[in-house]
């Protein structure tokens, strides 16, 4: 049987082992933390309402710009929103009212008319572009579709003045042309921000629908009559 003795000799040298004066044996264990600073600048809770509604108008804005000038960018993709669509149907929807349907039910269309076209259109383009493998979300989708009816929201305001100031056959040929340009303007710009996300085998199928959705609302604004 080992003596206790015997049991502590593999230990014996260890009371020898010193830590040389040279070598740091000090330290700490720190977690990085982001700067409180970035953190104020990340979050909006204490922002003004101010500061709140100029940024949305600014965002709302520059998806404007967007659609002027069509081109293959992210923006309305990327930071969707649907306050834009809704303020375009709004001003369509106003425009159009003052036909001859509120009186004799023929004519321009009433307002509650005007966003079922808008959105039941919109809603049934999405449905049929994500049935055919589109990549882009539910909203995406109606985003650019809505924000792309700006062209024929103001073809609508400009018939307007033309219907005040050029009767006769002369300003039906006015309204044609700015209609059938706002028409051929609101199609293009749509299926330039639609395109990348389609099939490419499949996109006819997903632009004929667009194509007939802006062409009834600028049915609709052609035949209006006041």
């Amino acid at each position: 049987m080992a003596s206790p003795e015997d049991a502590s000799r593999p230990f014996a040298g260890f009371s020898d082992v010193s830590i040389p004066e040279d070598i740091p044996v000090e330290g700490d264990i720190s977690v990085p933390v982001p700067p409180s600073a970035r953190d104020d600048e990340l979050s909006t809770l204490d922002e003004p309402v101010k500061e709140t509604v100029l940024r949305d108008l600014r965002a709302v804005g520059k998806k404007f710009v967007h659609v002027l000038y069509p081109k293959r960018s992210s923006v309305l993709l990327r930071d969707w929103d649907l306050w834009g669509p809704l303020l375009l149907c709004v001003t369509l929807a106003l425009l159009l009212q003052g036909g001859a349907a509120d009186s004799n039910e023929q004519g321009g269309p009433q307002f509650a008319e005007v966003f079922v076209v808008v959105w039941f259109g919109s809603i049934v383009i999405t449905l049929n572009s994500k049935l055919l493998g589109g990549t882009l979300s539910f909203f995406q989708s109606l985003c650019v579709l809505g924000y792309c009816i700006m062209p024929l929201t103001v073809a609508m305001a400009v018939c307007r003045v033309v219907l005040f100031a050029i009767s006769g056959k002369a300003g039906f040929i006015v309204r044609l042309v700015v209609v059938t340009a706002s028409f051929g303007w609101s199609t293009f710009a749509s299926t330039a921000f639609l395109s990348d996300s389609q099939p490419s085998n499949r996109k006819a199928l997903v632009v004929y629908p667009v194509f007939l959705f802006y062409f009834v609302i600028g049915w609709m604004i052609l035949t209006f009559s006041p």
